[in-house]
């Protein structure tokens, strides 16, 4: 009986903590964009997909029903078909050009392009973008065969597929902030696609403030380690900027933030923002660009200073990747919709809808936000600007302890400034701003002042 009171009092004591309260907020229009993500429709953008026979990139661009060129050219009829049901908020093109051969991966000048369907934000002041992005080519295990079928179902049909679904499901949809839905060629002959857009934007100067790029996001399990999953995903990003390393070298080391880079920051928003709208989904940040010594299309984006990111199923299988279709010993290799789990893609769809959405519906990020260093206190003032677009309702300062990878705390407040009775030599802050529905602006971290 003693042990029996023992046992039950060590329960008791643990269980608040084990248990705490944790009030979930979602914004209801959000919520319902989240729940018309259909597992069927995402079955049947793949099976389409696949039935193009290959859609490699060195693959026919003139065969009507075969090829890239096919798969392209489908691809934009539906996007054009949703565009219908956005009052002429949404535009779909094929950005076309001609890539020259080269001694990698194009053995021939061959004809490109990138399907974008380009959601207009309802702000004329409001310049931000946001981006999410597959891409359409596939592979057998010789990247050259431009005839062999290469179905690609998971790499990346299922990007591919929830590109094509999000912009089904937002079309009708109005956000502040404009939405590109990027289907990208090229990834597999070296992320061709994704650099020709990454060198326009930069040249263009678009105000790019996120992107979600989604490769192999559709299978829950893994060859060699067996491992079954479809509760969790990977989200790659990088802490230290690749884009002008040298110039912000100095100022990250002195305030110590190597783990505070713009992509690593949209990762934590986007782990934060998609466990908010989709149960029974773990985002497990990845602190790597992408995978060991391996690249995608976000890559050339991160290089020209945007803040991209990649999301990857949890456990890869390679049976299932760059594989020419054959059994061998019993085992059946080749990418196929056969190895995939729809009900996990719709949740990885479904988180991508989250964060996009939260961001576009978001104010702009808060201006000017310092860090008072004029004198040796263990309090912390920070001072702020309001956003330059979106109706603010306040603010949110965050803090986490300087060996903490999550913000633990968010503090709300009306003011554009705040005195916090913690010492700046063992938290780090940001703030974002909040809309009158509650949507947050991507974090922001101050910058000293005097």
């Amino acid at each position: 009986m003693k042990k029996q009171l023992t046992t039950l009092l060590f329960f008791a004591a643990i269980l608040p903590s084990a248990f705490s309260q944790t009030i979930i907020q979602r914004d209801p229009v959000i919520e319902n964009l989240v729940s018309e993500i259909n597992n069927d429709s995402l079955k049947a953008h793949i099976l389409k997909l696949v039935s193009f026979g290959t859609r490699s990139t060195l693959s026919t661009t003139t065969d009507p029903k075969k090829g890239i060129g096919a798969a392209r050219n489908w691809v934009l009829s539906r996007f054009q078909e949703f565009a219908k049901q956005s009052d002429g908020r949404m535009t779909a093109k094929i950005d076309a050009w001609t890539q020259p051969k080269d001694t990698r991966r194009v053995d021939t000048d061959i004809q490109m392009g990138n399907v974008m369907a380009t959601l207009k934000g309802t702000d004329p002041a409001d310049d931000r973008i946001f981006l999410v992005s597959g891409h359409i080519d596939s592979r057998v295990s010789n990247v050259m065969n431009r005839t062999d079928d290469a179905p690609g179902a998971n790499d990346d049909g299922s990007g591919t597929a929830a590109v094509i679904e999000l912009a089904r499901v937002m079309a009708k949809a109005k956000f502040p902030a404009t939405i590109i839905f990027l289907v990208v060629s090229g990834e597999e002959q070296g992320l061709l696609g994704a650099e020709h857009l990454a060198n326009q934007a930069f040249e263009e100067k678009w105000n790019i403030e996120g992107i979600l790029n989604n490769d192999i996001m559709g299978s829950n399990n893994s060859n060699e380690t067996n491992i079954i999953d479809n509760t969790r995903v990977r989200i790659f990003s990088e802490g230290l900027p690749f884009f002008e390393l040298d110039k912000k070298a100095s100022s990250i080391r002195n305030f110590g933030q190597e783990n505070d880079g713009k992509a690593r920051t949209l990762a934590r928003y986007t782990k934060e923002i998609g466990e908010r709208y989709v149960s029974n989904l773990e985002v497990v940040m990845v602190y790597r660009n992408d995978r060991f010594l391996r690249g995608g299309d976000h890559t050339p984006f991160v290089q020209k200073g945007f803040p991209a990111v990649r999301i990857t199923e949890m456990n890869e299988n390679y049976e299932h990747q760059h594989q020419d279709l054959r059994t061998e010993k019993g085992v059946k290799y080749g990418d196929l919709p056969e190895f995939m789990d729809f009900e996990y893609l719709r949740k990885n769809t479904a988180m991508n809808l989250a964060t996009l959405a939260n961001l576009a519906k978001s104010p702009s990020t808060v201006q000017n936000l310092t860090i008072d260093t004029k004198n040796l206190t263990n309090s912390t003032t920070l001072f702020w600007q309001t956003p330059k677009t979106g109706k603010v309702k306040g603010y949110y300062v965050l803090m986490r302890e300087t060996y903490q990878p999550f913000w633990q705390k968010k503090i709300f407040t009306t003011k554009n400034g705040i005195v916090l009775p913690y010492s700046k030599d063992h938290y780090f802050f940001a703030v974002q701003a909040v809309s009158e529905d509650g949507n947050e602006s991507l974090p922001v971290l101050p910058k000293v002042g005097m």
